[in-house]
């Protein structure tokens, strides 16, 4: 027999704050169902998966009164992909659609219940929900849903070839026919019947306490008719009829929409229908399950008859009052407020069958038991025995007329009133909302945030009660309604957590600083995750606003209960201490730290107090450890790769020397055959010195300071370079030799150092970073000319004539660079040179070999110190 199917909510598109889709899995007439947000983009979607493979028969939807889609689009999977996306659609089939009434002609004072027969197989159902009716409510542009609901059975569920034929027999025997009312609802051997209770409306229309007992008593009503106690039975029908006339009040005007998509009225299904109804029937879904025209598409106005519902009887049925209505197609009021209300009154009219709720409210409370009055006595005593005994009403109607009974005559009470008995009408009316804060149904709910505002805010500065009176409220209230902000229900949770945040900023309540106080008392360790993370985002919304000088809040009580929350059981909770602590150390530094350990490799381990630590470095502008570890991988990789570069210069520089060399011994051999000619014809005098081969011209000669010696040897001149050539000199940061005339753009440029030079704009030399600052502000060096006017030493830092060989009579001329420690090492030694070539000769003629601007340090352990390896020439 098809049943009501359970569901849950996978994913939605969207919804706005307090109204998301999970409230689509509670039927009950407070619920507020599903919102899409603010000026969305359409089409909207929400995916439900049911609890099992079933086969569905119904769909049942119940559209908000003004927020209302202009059609929605059913399609079902047996699967939900992988990696929900829109694109991948085309996992559910199209099932077809029901087209909503703008609900204009009933002034959007109604819900539209829509009832669809299908016949489909799957477990997942998406909903989507397309462009909304403009009306002069829905300032938002939104659509919504208050309720769905899905009616099917198993998938592997059989068919009717299951039914008993001992029922049927029994059914004869008795003279029961398929229509006596009196078995009405007990399935009486129909596999294909539904039944009313598990209906939308039945859920959404009844008062749920009522609606429990009307259950059980169905529930014995079919086992009655499993043992053949039909007299028992029809007892326990009449029982449920006279139940559900709690919910059809005389006074209640029950309009069906003039809409022409309202469908028409469902006759009743019949316990065992014939055969030519079960094809009519079948044939009802085979349009809905193909994708056809919109003409036999899933669309439920008077012009598709044959496709939304079942087939009408054969005459016409006539007009009706509303209550003789069959049960699917009672319309659901929603309010009785006028239509020129604006649009936060509209608001209110969110609760489904505000008018049906009053449907009790005609009679008179029941009297207060005798724990009520000695509970209550001191209420009573002020407000009446009435007023209270409505208050501790079993009927949650009862118990909001109370407190908006209350709320008038506290507005209405005159100024005049003597002050003790305002008190003492105050401190009633607190007992009373203390415990409506307590009451789970929604209405009531609000009712006593509405009175206990009204009461801080212009009860009390009206009569001039004073700051012991505000105090009084607020101690007595705010506890209970910090376990609310804790509620299953997430509209209660919202409700609660804004009344606190709201009434904080009162002045009349901020100067007592009573709430800050209730915040940061430490989480229980058993306590709910909801109630944990509602008291961490309302003390998270607090501090913001409030801070933290002289509004209750210190950062010493802060910090206490942000520590105390990181060792908390939710992992949400501990998070949003994380961003508290954060928030804290912003204004307060140094402060903040006191209450945190050391920041170290044992204390990192913790991944809160590491990401802690990181957010602070982020604060202060540091880089984090993540940050430190990538920079120190592109220095080492930018190192050694300008360490490759340097290695394939210096060779490029070595190829050429090879190159030239070659072309001077070339020209060399042919002067020397050119002079053996010569030689054979005339007597060669012995020559007054020795003679050095032109064609090892090159060979141990300095290219740098233009020495040459018989010790340079390629060994000797590495020893050279190293230690005594009076051009080079070592960097003392690196320990490269490089030239001394290029020693100021090695350090800028090219030292493992760099980093820590920086260039002075007076002297454009060299300086560290560290001493930059003061070496620009005191001006105490000498300042460099342009490089056509004067080269600029970086050992004396004195300006000198321009030009290379300037260079070299200033490094090593007897009058040159004092600063030049070499010079004192040979300043004696003369080079030995060919005859007719001196050093500037040398130098020009070497100049367009130069090595560079770093040498590479001796291998072999010629320096100490020094753990670079040499390129061999």
């Amino acid at each position: 027999m098809p049943h009501k199917i359970g569901f849950v909510v996978v994913s939605s598109s969207g919804h706005e704050d307090g109204f998301s889709a999970r409230e689509l899995m509670i039927h009950a007439p407070t619920v507020s169902g599903w919102r899409s947000p603010r000026f969305c983009q359409f089409p909207q979607e929400i995916v439900l998966q049911m609890v099992e493979r079933c086969r569905i028969r119904k769909l049942q939807l119940l559209a908000h009164q003004y927020m209302i889609p202009s059609k929605v689009e059913f399609y079902i999977s047996e699967s939900l992909p992988e990696y929900f996306t829109p694109y991948q659609a085309e996992r559910f089939r199209r099932l077809g659609y029901v087209s909503l009434c703008d609900n204009e002609k009933t002034g959007c004072k109604a819900r539209e219940l829509k009832s669809v027969y299908v016949d489909a197989v799957g477990q997942f159902l998406k909903l989507i929900f397309h462009q909304n009716h403009v009306n002069k409510y829905n300032v938002y542009n939104q659509v919504a849903l208050v309720a769905v609901n899905i009616i099917g059975d198993p998938a592997d569920f059989g068919d009717e070839s299951n039914i008993t034929s001992r029922e049927k027999l029994i059914d004869h025997y008795l003279g029961h026919n398929a229509e006596d009312p009196a078995l009405e609802g007990t399935c009486s051997g129909k596999s294909d019947y539904i039944s009313p209770l598990d209906d939308l409306a039945f859920d959404m229309y009844q008062d749920p306490e009522v609606a429990q007992i009307i259950r059980r008593l169905d529930e014995r009503k079919r086992e009655a008719v499993q043992k053949e106690r039909y007299d028992y039975a029809k007892k326990l029908k009449q029982a449920i009829a006279d139940l559900q006339k709690m919910r059809r009040p005389l006074d209640l005007p029950l309009q069906p929409l003039a809409c022409p998509s309202s469908p028409h009225h469902q006759p009743p299904m019949r316990s065992l229908p014939q055969p030519e109804e079960r094809v009519s029937e079948n044939r009802l879904a085979d349009p809905f399950l193909q994708e056809k025209p919109s003409s036999h598409c899933l669309d439920v106005s008077p012009q598709r008859p044959t496709v939304d519902r079942p087939p009408p009887a054969t005459d016409p049925p006539p007009k009706t009052h509303p209550d003789s209505l069959p049960y699917d197609e009672r319309p659901l009021p929603v309010t009785r407020k006028q239509l020129g209300a604006a649009v936060s009154e509209a608001e209110r009219r969110d609760v489904l069958g505000d008018e049906a709720r009053r449907a009790d409210t005609a009679g008179e409370p029941e009297p207060l038991t005798e724990k009520a009055l000695r509970e209550a006595s001191s209420a009573v005593d002020v407000l009446g025995e009435a007023l209270v005994a409505g208050a501790y009403s079993k009927t949650w109607s009862h118990r909001e007329d109370a407190l908006l009974t209350l709320h008038k005559q506290l507005t209405d009470t005159p100024v005049g009133t003597p002050k003790e008995d305002l008190k003492s009408t105050l401190r009633a009316a607190v007992f009373l909302v203390r415990r409506a804060i307590r009451d789970i149904v929604t209405p009531v709910f609000q009712a006593s945030l509405k009175l206990l505002k009204m009461i801080i805010t212009q009860y009390i500065p009206k009569h001039k009660l004073g700051r012991l009176e505000t105090a009084h409220c607020v101690e007595r209230t705010i506890p209970v309604l910090l376990t609310r902000t804790g509620d299953s229900s997430a509209r209660l949770r919202v409700m609660a957590s804004n009344f606190i945040q709201e009434i904080a900023l009162f002045k009349e309540v901020k100067s007592l600083q009573v709430i800050p106080s209730y915040l940061v008392q430490p989480l229980k360790a058993n306590s709910s995750t909801h109630l944990a993370m509602s008291q961490m985002a309302l003390l998270a919304r607090l501090l913001r606003d409030l801070g933290t000088e002289g509004a209750g809040f210190t950062v010493d009580s802060v910090m206490r209960f942000s520590v105390q929350a990181l060792e908390h059981r939710v992992r949400e909770v501990r998070e949003a201490a994380v961003g508290m602590i954060l928030d804290l150390y912003a204004q307060h530094r140094a402060l903040v730290l006191e209450y945190l350990p050391p920041d170290d490799s044992t204390t990192r381990r913790n991944v809160l107090y590491k990401t802690i630590f990181e957010g602070f470095a982020k604060i202060d502008g540091r880089p984090t450890d993540a940050e430190m570890r990538a920079r120190k991988r592109a220095a080492a990789e930018e190192a050694e790769k300008r360490k490759k570069e340097e290695i394939r210069a210096l060779q490029g520089q070595l190829a050429a020397l090879k190159e030239m060399q070659a072309e001077v011994q070339e020209k060399e051999s042919e002067a020397t055959k050119a002079k053996n000619q010569d030689t054979q014809e005339r007597k060669v005098a012995p020559p007054n010195a020795p003679e050095i081969p032109d064609n090892h011209y090159l060979d141990n000669l300095c290219i740098f300071c233009g020495e040459r010696s018989e010790s340079f040897t390629e060994e000797g001149l590495d020893l050279h370079y190293w230690k005594h050539c009076l051009m080079l000199t070592r960097c003392e940061h690196c320990r490269q030799v490089v030239e001394i005339s290029s020693l100021t753009e090695h350090l800028l440029t090219e030292c493992d150092q760099k980093d820590g030079f920086g260039r002075c704009y007076r002297c454009s030399e060299a300086v560290s970073k560290e001493e930059l600052p003061r070496h620009v502000k005191t001006r105490d060096c000498n300042p460099a000319k342009s490089e056509k006017l004067a080269n600029r030493c970086p050992l004396c830092h004195e300006n000198f004539s321009p030009g290379e060989e300037a260079w070299k009579a200033h490094l090593m001329g007897p009058a040159g660079c004092t600063m030049n420690l070499r010079r004192t090492h040979v300043l004696h030694r003369t080079p030995v040179l060919p005859p007719g070539k001196g050093p500037a000769a040398t130098r020009a003629g070497t100049s367009g070999s130069k090595v560079g601007s770093k040498i590479p340090t001796p291998k072999g352990g010629l320096s100490k110190g020094s753990s670079r390896t040499y390129t061999k020439r």
